[in-house]
């Protein structure tokens, strides 16, 4: 019966663990990234949860003529926002797993 106890301790603590999980995740995802490319014309600003928010132009870097430039300026700021937000992500929800060995988690 010993074993027992020891078990529903293990699943109290799991709920609470759970419980931190989702409100860092929730907390995680009010949060903003923001990341700028063509030294700074384009802003991109991510959420938490990898939503892209805003997309900012500087006039000046608008050139029918050079149209691939502007995507390219856009998809690397954009990415440089979401590596952002991963990172946080990874170092927020790793303290979860630290030391645990769960695959397929953070």
């Amino acid at each position: 019966m010993r074993g027992m106890g020891n078990m529903q301790g293990m699943m109290k603590q799991m709920q609470k663990m759970q419980k931190k999980m989702a409100e860092a995740q929730e907390e995680l995802g009010t949060q903003r990234f923001e990341a700028l490319a063509g030294g700074g014309m384009v802003k991109v600003v991510v959420s938490g949860h990898k939503e892209v928010l805003e997309v900012e132009l500087d006039p000046t870097v608008v050139d029918p003529e050079d149209i691939e430039m502007l995507q390219d300026l856009i998809v690397i700021a954009t990415n440089e926002a979401m590596k952002k937000a991963d990172e946080t992500a990874n170092a927020t929800m790793g303290q979860f797993t630290k030391g645990l060995n769960l695959p397929g988690m953070f």
